[in-house]
């Protein structure tokens, strides 16, 4: 904890950018290195502007351990350049985040198929159709999906996921605790209850338009592929499409109508040699030699789960819970036999409670000791992807069953 100040002391120097963080650390070793390096040794990197140079002459501490307290305050994790966990992908390009902060659980990006999908913020019915779409059959196939968590396309993106029930991570703009835009405020607790957000910024930064450009690199750092939906030719979509081809990553994009405005960057890029993508297979079969046994298939689902899934679910009017009620739904049928892999922990402590009886959501709140907001949160995800129905009493009941081993 005690060389995490130094870390941060380092990365909220005025003007200092990614790339000369590196420069400094390849040049002095450590962070503490360049704090207690004599102010002469900055003069040797004339390769760093002057104001850099200037500002690491200040040693005052206090902001560093204000953000150490904010970050123990809202259950943040600090991952550095120097931790073993720290993705290589990312590692390796030309200005990594000396910092990330971390809300949720941090996947491990270099075995995973990581894959970003991206696009406009003012996109058509289409481009939103496509997203959710493309987000909610990877996540079902195996890959850990990539987005931002912005209006627009990154947020169909991330839903779509959700409701697949796979990891997702979301990169920021901003701070963690900075909810932008304000509505998606929920949305920031699904992903970090399923998946991460990750940010260079520190807690309380406010998403500054500059940020954004700049937080792309991150979003193609940590993934294999870049999929753009939607977007115009002068874009941050297309911005992220060039950070990805500058790191050597691959570019797929979703084909639009010739005349649609938002259909003109990836047709563009398609012209350019992109991948055509129309589905998740597109991109995943890209990969499943190199991660065999990462893909799978989609679990064949019942008639009624499939409409559970598939369509919105009815609103139920308010029913007293009566023993007749509770016998009317005793005829579910069969269950289908699904993989843990496919399920976050919350997720699967849910179905495991639920695999003998109906139970209230207070209850699986006590039984499982999982905060509300998770259980409810959890619950959700599981009744879009039909694992879990909802009963009359407000009761819940499990569709599936997990395979034997």
């Amino acid at each position: 904890m005690a060389s995490l100040k130094y870390w941060l002391w380092l990365t909220t120097r005025k003007g200092l950018r990614p790339e000369h963080a590196v420069r400094l650390l390849e040049h002095f070793g450590t962070p503490e290195g360049a704090y207690f390096a004599d102010p002469g040794e900055y003069d040797l990197l004339s390769d760093l502007p002057l104001p850099v140079r200037t500002a690491l002459q200040e040693k005052h501490l206090a902001e560093a351990e204000g953000i150490l307290a904010d970050c123990e305050r809202l259950g943040l994790r600090i991952l550095t350049l120097g931790d073993a966990d720290y993705p290589d992908r990312l590692k390796n390009i030309y200005d990594p985040p000396a910092v990330l902060y971390v809300k949720g659980r941090l996947p491990a990006f270099d075995e995973e198929i990581a894959v970003a999908v991206v696009g406009s913020r003012r996109p058509s019915e289409y481009g939103k159709r496509m997203a959710g779409r493309l987000g909610l059959e990877l996540a079902r196939e195996g890959a850990l999906v990539v987005s931002g968590i912005a209006q627009g396309l990154d947020t169909e993106a991330v839903r779509g996921a959700l409701k697949g029930g796979g990891p997702v991570v979301s990169v920021l703009g901003c701070g963690i605790d900075v909810a932008y835009p304000r509505e998606n405020r929920f949305l920031y607790e699904d992903v970090a209850a399923a998946g991460a957000l990750l940010s260079e910024y520190p807690p309380g930064t406010p998403p500054e338009g500059w940020h954004f450009p700049v937080r792309n690199r991150i979003i193609s750092g940590v993934s294999l592929g870049v999929v753009a939906v939607e977007c115009g030719v002068r874009s941050g979509t297309m911005t992220t499409v060039r950070q990805a081809l500058d790191q050597d990553r691959d570019v797929f994009a979703v084909p639009g109508n010739a005349d649609a405005p938002m259909s003109e960057g990836p047709n563009r890029l398609i012209q350019q040699g992109a991948r055509l993508v129309t589905c998740a297979r597109d991109v995943l079969r890209e990969y499943e030699d190199r991660f065999p046994g990462k893909v799978r298939r989609p679990v064949p689902l019942s008639g009624e789960e499939a409409a559970a899934r598939l369509e919105p679910r009815a609103e139920e009017p308010e029913e007293k819970h009566t023993e007749d009620a509770e016998k009317a739904v005793d005829k579910s049928p069969e269950r289908a036999y699904i993989d843990r892999s496919a399920l976050t922990d919350d997720q699967i402590e849910l179905l495991a409670a639920l695999e003998e009886k109906k139970l209230l959501a207070d209850d699986l709140i006590e039984l499982t000791q999982i905060p509300a907001r998770r259980v409810l949160s959890a619950l959700t995800m599981l009744q879009v992807q039909g694992y879990v129905a909802e009963r009359p009493g407000r009761r819940f009941e499990a569709l599936v069953r997990f395979k034997t081993e």
